[in-house]
This record gives structure tokens, C-alpha cells and sequence, in this order.
């Protein structure tokens, strides 16, 4: 934990100190559907969730940012049956808010690919949380919105907690 808090302080540092040399910043924010795959995909049939980010140009190609959101997975009710007994298990809603610093690279106009990297707290019951990282694909779909896509994980203890995502972001 003492290892993620350094390296979101020193990206957040980095991200400041970097506005004050480029005039080029933008607030991002949107939400994402998610469909659960493996471990997750077994107790939660999909997720839902808001993104918020703060973008700075570093230069044309190069932005560092902090992002976080909120992301919520339904879980799933599952009934096994042998003969005439029938047990259902329902599985509770799984809960996330990711504290991370980001990176985007942008090698052509309307396109750009990076990751987020930092730690998603576990809001819900019994949910720790762990580190969080999310390489994104994201296109431009009008001056002020994209569509991104990405696979979110986050290391739980004793396994993982992974999605595909798809969503939308509107520049501000």
C-alpha cells in the first residue's frame, strides 16, 4: 500500500509540476459498461460505472493525468439443482473506486492508447481492494467525446478481479 501511495504522489507531482509548462489541459468525464471474465465473471454479470479524469499536455504527443470513478458489478444468482433439491446462491454487488494516476499517448489525431495505473479501494462488504491497472484504447468521435475501450484489473488478495470495458468521455 505504502509502494502505491509513492507512486501516485510522485505521478501527481510530476503532472503538476508539467501544467506549469504546457497550456494545454482537459477535464474528462463519463461512464463505461463492463462485462466480468474470469474469477468476476463466476459472481457478477456485469458492471456499470463513472470515469473522472484531469488530462495536462506534457507535449503533442504526451498526457499525464490522475483519474478515479466508481464502478458497480452486479452479482449474479446461481441455482444449482440435484433431482429434487434446489439451492440458490446469490452473489452480493461488487464495488470499486479507483485512485490512479494516468498516461496517454496520442500518435495520430482522434486516437489515443495508455493505461492507468494505482489502487481501486473496495467499497462494498468484505472488499479490500488492490492495485488497479487499465490500458485503454480510446477513439474521437466528435471534438468533445470519445469512445473508450479498455480490460480493468484489479490484484486481489488471492486472485484478480478483471473486465472488459467499453464507454464514453466527454471533454470538458
Amino acid at each position: 500500500m505504502r509502494k502505491v501511495i509513492t507512486i501516485v504522489f510522485v505521478c501527481l507531482s510530476a503532472v503538476f509540476m508539467a501544467q506549469a509548462q504546457v497550456d494545454r489541459d482537459s477535464f474528462r468525464a463519463g461512464f463505461h459498461a463492463a462485462l466480468p471474465i474470469g474469477d468476476a465473471g463466476d459472481v457478477s454479470s456485469f458492471g456499470l460505472g463513472l470515469d473522472l479524469a484531469y488530462h495536462v499536455g506534457i507535449n503533442r504527443l504526451i498526457d499525464l493525468g490522475v483519474a478515479t470513478g466508481f464502478t458497480n458489478a452486479f452479482g449474479k444468482t446461481e441455482t444449482v439443482s440435484d433431482g429434487p433439491i434446489a439451492i440458490e446462491t446469490e452473489f452480493d454487488n461488487v464495488q470499486f473506486l479507483p485512485l490512479a494516476a494516468l498516461a496517454r499517448l496520442y500518435p495520430t489525431k482522434g486516437f489515443n492508447l495508455g493505461a492507468d495505473v494505482g489502487y481501486a479501494v473496495g467499497i462494498n462488504s468484505g472488499n479490500e481492494g488492490g492495485l488497479y491497472y487499465r490500458p485503454t484504447v480510446a477513439v474521437t468521435v466528435s471534438g468533445t467525446t470519445e469512445l473508450a475501450f479498455s480490460y480493468t484489473v484489479v490484484e486481489l488478495d488471492g486472485g484478480s478481479w478483471n473486465t472488459v470495458t467499453a464507454g464514453v468521455l466527454f471533454l470538458f
